[in-house]
């Protein structure tokens, strides 16, 4: 039987796949549908110091392919948020907190309340979410703010820190290596791509926010490439995300450097994506002959650069 244990900083995943952040709420709504313990972690809603309300209706927009959405970190705060996170303490899977804020001070506030949180057992530094007017995306853009957030919040924890990326940038490559450089323990992208959408009756934009984040399978071929660009240039494990709708397409991402795979907007379409995706990756690795996960980590950089040899190719 193939091993699906992937190491994610401190934490030991029973397989490589887990729910993406706003996509999954605290577990409840899912719980009826199949053991959550089935989970490699479960990665709960983002964040924030204190209750926020999120932006006004309308906040959802479908999309071909995809879906647009502009919630705005609707969440009750830490400190409600903190009794919901203990009562996933022996569901059987870890539990990774989404962090999120307007400024340095409110991402500390999140993590001092939940730092007494036994089963808090990973931060996720949501540095990317494109609809809030402060904060968020704005943290995500720069080296050298997400190099300075990444070594403050590193001071206060020794939990496992992961850093979420946004794809609203030129270069991600670099904000992943300032992120590697501020002390994070892993990475994870995409977040949802800037869009909107615009109602032709009313002639209209249909959100309210004016924009919002697309997810959805639309977005899956830029966050591929953004995997494969990012787990080149830092030595931290990467979780892979943005349009994985099934086994084949978390493959897709493991093959290109993802050490592990989060699903997000399928997790609507199909409330048991999850664990059908670990029962997808485990017959994909029995059926290629493979006796663990981690041999495909990155196997399509190997294969590609054989290619490159073979024909006198340069690769980079």
């Amino acid at each position: 039987m193939p091993d699906l244990t992937v190491k994610i900083g401190q934490l030991t995943l029973k397989n490589p796949v887990m729910p993406a952040s706003g996509c999954f709420g605290y577990g409840e709504e899912y719980a009826p549908f199949f053991d959550l313990a089935r989970l490699g972690a479960i990665v709960v809603k983002g964040t924030t110091a204190e209750p926020c309300a999120g932006n006004p209706p309308v906040r959802l927009a479908e999309t071909p392919a995809g879906m647009l959405n502009a919630i705005g970190l609707q969440n009750p705060g830490v400190k409600a948020a903190k009794e919901k996170i203990r009562a996933l303490e022996n569901v059987g899977a870890p539990v990774i907190v989404n962090v999120a804020g307007h400024s340095v001070e409110q991402y500390r506030a999140v993590i001092a309340v939940l730092e007494e949180v036994e089963a808090a057992a990973a931060y996720e530094i949501n540095i990317s979410c494109p609809n809030v007017k402060a904060g968020g995306m704005a943290f995500g853009t720069d080296p050298a703010v997400v190099s300075a957030l990444v070594k403050e919040l590193r001071s206060l924890t020794d939990k496992t820190l992961i850093i979420k990326l946004s794809p609203n940038v030129t270069d991600i490559a670099g904000i992943a290596k300032a992120a590697e450089e501020g002390g994070a323990d892993a990475l994870s992208l995409i977040n949802t791509l800037l869009g909107m959408a615009i109602d032709t009756h009313t002639k209209r934009p249909v959100l309210a926010n004016l924009t919002g984040g697309l997810s959805g399978p639309a977005v899956k071929p830029v966050a591929l490439r953004m995997v494969w660009q990012v787990t080149e240039a830092v030595n931290i494990p990467v979780i892979g995300m943005g349009g994985i709708s099934s086994a084949q397409d978390a493959v897709e991402f493991l093959l290109a450097g993802a050490t592990a795979v989060a699903i997000g907007a399928a997790n609507f379409v199909n409330p048991t994506v999850c664990p059908e995706t670990v029962q997808g990756i485990h017959r994909y690795l029995e059926e290629e002959g493979y006796s663990s996960v981690q041999e495909i980590v990155g196997l399509a950089k190997k294969e590609w650069q054989k290619t490159g040899d073979e024909c006198g190719c340069v690769k980079k």
